[in-house]
Order: structure tokens, then C-alpha cells, then sequence
């Protein structure tokens, strides 16, 4: 008990860790492409580092809401992280208390309350951005539910140690039309989710084209460097989600000891680097979106993930 408890705080630790690395990685890679110099990996350490020490400005119109959020945005992907394979492959003490749609409605809170302060402040381009980022949200939450749908029907749980497990043992499953669909699903759903071109552009700062940044726009201080660390680590959450759960679920710690599972850290870094240079493929070979051209992303990734789940209730459909 004790000891699986640990684990999920080195999970936690991790998580807490590596993603603003991961965006300094992203943002790296990318101006590398472009053949720009571009700032360090650590760039997001100094940037949350100066934020930290920071004043703090909130608006006289600002409510509680404003003041909560930061931290709800903060903590709700540290709950998921503690439901979900990051660095072991057996099930740790909380991996029972929810399954991928409660990682889901945990992240959903978080952006509810972001987009209700980002209006709250009475400042026009917050609920510019903010309806934007609703449009996108009520856009993906479907594409959301039919992948976990489609997961339970092919992997028949929505736990995701269960579902990391069930395709390793079945390697046919794994390569299933229907597993192939709901990975391009959710592919989509992490480009929209994390704000990644072609449905925004993370190095954007212009008001009126903001869509994820929008959320942050009027914190300051400690509320921005949590506002910035927690949408940090929600996009490396899902990115463990989509790469230690259905697409690559090998690299993880067999061992229950500690040097096991510190050795999986490597591995684990591996695939996510890997998967951040194909991240940056997709968006040096794309343009960013027209606003009305977003919901024909995400539709798209709605009936791919539909085609997914029809495809696994009638395969020799």
C-alpha cells in the first residue's frame, strides 16, 4: 500500500517535472524546422520561475472565480495522473477510483471554470477567447466520449491500466481498423485540446486570434505561472494517455521496485520525444484554421471516432 502510493507520487513528480520540458522541447523543435534559433528546452522552467516572483494584479470586477481557477487548472491533471499508466503497468492504489471519462470531466472542470474567469474580469478580449474555447470544448467532449466508448467496446474496460494491458495481450486488437481510427481520433482531440496548429497556434499572442491562451490572458503573478504549468501538464497527460494507453503501451515498469520504475523514466521520455517531433511535423506541414473551419476539424474527428465504434461493434461489417 504504502509503496504504490509512492509510485503515484513519482508519477505526479514526473508529470510536475517534465512538462514545461515538453514545451520547451515542442517550441525547440519547431523553430528548428523552420530554421530559426528559437529559445532553450528550459525556457518554460524560466519563465514559470519569473512568474512565480511576480506581483499578482486582479481586477476590482474579478469574483471568486477568478481566484480559484488557477488552481483548479492547476491541480485537476495531477487527480487524472494519479488514474492513469505514466511509469508502471500494474494498477497503483487510485487507479480504481475513476476511469478515462472521469480523466475527462476532471480536465472538463478545469477548462469550464477557465473560460467563466476569463469573462469574469469584464476585459473584451477575455470572453472573445473564451466563447472560442467553449465552441472548441462542446466540439471535442462528443469526440471524447465515442473514443472512450470505442475503447470499452474493443478493450471491454475504460480503466486504463486495464486497457493498456488487454492490448498488449492482443495484438490483433491492437491492430484493428477500429484501433487505428480511434488513434487518428484522438490524435485530432490533442491538437485541439492542447491548442496545437491547425486549430491554434501556441506561439500566437495576438487578442483577437487567441483561442487557448485567451484563458491566461488576464492573470499575472502566481496565477499565471499556474494557469501556464497546469495547461503544460494537461497536454503531457494526455500525450501519456494517447501514448502509454493506446498507441505504444511497452516501455513501462514490470518491476515493483523502485529502480524499476525509476528505469522506465528514460523509456518513457523516448516515446514522448518521438511523438513530439511528429507534433511537429503535422504542424510545420498545416496552417492554422479559419475559426468557421474548426468545427469541420473536430466533425471530422467526431465521425472518425463514430467509424471507429462501428467498425469495433461490426467488424466483418
Amino acid at each position: 500500500m504504502i509503496q504504490t502510493v509512492f509510485f503515484n507520487l513519482l508519477q505526479v513528480l514526473f508529470v510536475l517535472a517534465f512538462a514545461p520540458l515538453y514545451a520547451g522541447v515542442l517550441a525547440r523543435l519547431r523553430e528548428i524546422v523552420q530554421s530559426k534559433r528559437g529559445p532553450s528546452i528550459i525556457q518554460p522552467y524560466r519563465d514559470i520561475f519569473k512568474l512565480f516572483h511576480k506581483d499578482e494584479r486582479v481586477s476590482e470586477q474579478a469574483t471568486w472565480i477568478f481566484r480559484v481557477t488557477p488552481y483548479l487548472v492547476f491541480v485537476t491533471p495531477i487527480f487524472v495522473t494519479i488514474l492513469i499508466p505514466v511509469l508502471t503497468d500494474y494498477p497503483l492504489v487510485f487507479a480504481f477510483m475513476g476511469d478515462m471519462l472521469a480523466g475527462g470531466f476532471f480536465l472538463g472542470i478545469a477548462g469550464f471554470f477557465a473560460a467563466l474567469a476569463a469573462v469574469d474580469t469584464g476585459n473584451p478580449y477575455g470572453p472573445m477567447g473564451a466563447s472560442r474555447t467553449r465552441m472548441v470544448g462542446f466540439l471535442a467532449e462528443p469526440v471524447f466520449m465515442i473514443v472512450f466508448f470505442t475503447v470499452s467496446f474493443v478493450a471491454q474496460s475504460t480503466i486504463p491500466y486495464i486497457v493498456q494491458q488487454r492490448w498488449v495481450a492482443n495484438v490483433g486488437a491492437f491492430f484493428s481498423p477500429a484501433h487505428i481510427l480511434l488513434l487518428i481520433a484522438f490524435l485530432m482531440l490533442i491538437l485541439a485540446e492542447g491548442g496545437r496548429i491547425p486549430v491554434d497556434n501556441p506561439s500566437g499572442h495576438f487578442e483577437l486570434a487567441m483561442i487557448d491562451e485567451s484563458k491566461g490572458l488576464e492573470y499575472s503573478g502566481r496565477g499565471a505561472a499556474l494557469m501556464k504549468w497546469g495547461g503544460q501538464m494537461k497536454f503531457l497527460v494526455l500525450t501519456c494517455i494517447f501514448l502509454n494507453v493506446l498507441v505504444a503501451p511497452w516501455g513501462l515498469a514490470h518491476g515493483t521496485t523502485i529502480a524499476a520504475v525509476l528505469a522506465a523514466v528514460p523509456s518513457i521520455l523516448v516515446k514522448i520525444l518521438i511523438f513530439a517531433m511528429l507534433l511537429v511535423a503535422i504542424e510545420t506541414s498545416l496552417a492554422k484554421l479559419r475559426l468557421f473551419r474548426i468545427s469541420e476539424f473536430l466533425g471530422a474527428a467526431f465521425i472518425t471516432s463514430v467509424a471507429a465504434m462501428v467498425t469495433s461493434i461490426f467488424p466483418g461489417g
